[in-house]
């Protein structure tokens, strides 16, 4: 007899239910540490091999997530593995792979949909599946429902669907998994019921709302309001630029006023996997329906111009000093996309250290989380971080400061760089050494 909703329902509630985790990075391991933390069974998915032999030696390989929790998760019954037939022994299946962009920047959606297929044989009545991967509104009923259904399971009835989209904020020591809110969307009223119970016993506060469109939808909203607020300060730090103010200032200024606006600060352009990407989901589904997103677009477009606007104020400084980038020793100081963290995810840092190479510098960085420059899908570098002294910091003839991680010397480096490019605020008073970008 197949299991109902109901009757998972209590295996959630009961904490009896195994929860498996399929893809084991920065959304999938602080997930399994929490449900973990709570009683749950739970079985990580990778298909990486090296990323489960160091798991379930106890050691992690994310900054900010400890191998000490690690450990201690493993201790009390966490297991990873890379076969997908131990799918079959999960009774929650949360899907949180990459959706990145293609370099049409149109939707990359082969990890959702390969890691669906390689779940699909081995899926059963009395299973709840949700994705939590970021993607364009009707993914989850265009993409998943029918291959869960291919093999005869009802959803709504047999095997339970849901969209719930990550929040996760790497480094942000303000929230964690169980307090930032969660969002939920169901195939069917069923499904969101057994959504919500698998999410309840997890987060504080669990938002339902009408449909996994809707829960698509608003992952998008929360990235887009960011990245077009971030686009519209960095086209206001050039024309302040132009006009000799300093944005920083007026930002700072502007958030005194208590009501009807929220600061956000400029810098070398957009990184991460959500803010960067996320907006243009959006743009190419509403292709579908006849409508062209101008507004979401124009703000991609600015932000993806900020590195080349730091590399344009790093050739102006050199200029003014009889030098050119070819040939110059330059240091980008900060590789990962904002601070803190050891996330490079379409970092600009990285985009700045290529310009600078193309144009014939010679490039090094330093960054107190990135040790060694790791391999990427697109860029690579043969680099590991420099030490910050005043010896090692005067042989270079330029410093661009992109990330501005709390661990820097800022003074320091002031002192003993010979031109300084900041392009994130952090010196606010005028030198003849310093530009600000």
């Amino acid at each position: 007899m197949l299991e109902t909703h109901s009757a998972i329902q209590k295996r959630l509630k009961s904490k009896e239910a195994l929860i498996g985790i399929v893809g084991l990075g920065y959304v999938g391991l602080p997930l399994m540490l929490r449900y973990n933390a709570i009683g749950y069974r739970v079985l990580g998915i990778d298909i990486d091999e090296s990323k489960v032999a160091k798991l379930n030696a106890g050691k992690s390989y994310i900054e900010h997530i400890s191998s000490a929790s690690i450990a201690q998760a493993c201790n009390s019954g966490f297991e990873a593995t890379s076969d997908f037939a131990r799918v079959a022994d999960c009774d929650a299946l949360i899907l949180c792979v990459p959706t990145p962009l293609n370099k049409y920047r149109e939707p990359d959606m082969s990890f959702v949909i390969d890691t669906t297929d390689a779940l699909k044989p081995y899926l059963r009545a009395g299973q709840v599946v949700s994705l939590e991967s970021t993607t364009y509104p009707g993914t989850t009923e265009e993409e998943l429902l029918p291959r869960i259904e291919e093999s005869g399971l009802q959803v709504g009835q047999d095997i339970f669907l849901v969209y719930s989209p990550e929040r996760e904020d790497p480094g942000n020591p303000d929230f964690e998994t169980r307090t930032i809110p969660k969002v939920i969307g169901g195939h069917t009223k069923a499904c969101l019921e057994v959504g919500i119970a698998l999410y309840e016993q997890a987060i504080d506060r669990v938002v339902p709302v009408s449909s996994t469109k809707a829960a698509e939808m608003t992952k998008l909203l929360e990235n887009i309001h960011r990245a077009v607020n971030i686009g519209l300060v960095n086209e206001m730090k050039v024309v302040a630029d132009r006009m000799g103010i300093d944005i920083f200032e007026v930002v700072d200024a502007a958030a005194t006023k208590p009501f009807g606006f929220t600061p956000y600060y400029p810098g070398p352009g957009l990184g991460g996997h959500c803010i960067p990407i996320d907006p243009f989901y959006l743009t190419w589904k509403a292709r579908e329906y006849g409508l062209h997103t101008r507004f979401i677009e124009l703000s991609g477009e600015v932000n993806r111009a900020m590195p080349e606007y730091v590399v344009g104020k790093l050739v102006d400084g050199l200029n003014e000093r009889s030098k050119s980038v070819k040939g110059s020793r330059v240091l980008v100081l900060g590789i990962s996309y904002k601070k803190n963290v050891d996330d490079m995810r379409e970092s600009p840092s990285v985009e700045i250290m290529e310009l600078v190479e193309s144009m014939g510098g010679i490039v090094a960085y330093s960054d107190p989380h990135v040790e060694t420059f790791p391999k990427m899908r697109q860029h690579h570098f043969e680099l590991s971080s420099e030490k910050l002294s005043a010896e090692n910091l005067a042989t270079f003839d330029a410093v661009v400061l992109a990330t501005d991680h709390e661990r820097f010397d800022y003074e320091l480096i002031r002192q003993h760089s010979n031109l300084l490019v900041d392009s994130r605020g952090k010196y606010r008073l005028p030198e003849d050494h310093i530009i600000k970008a």
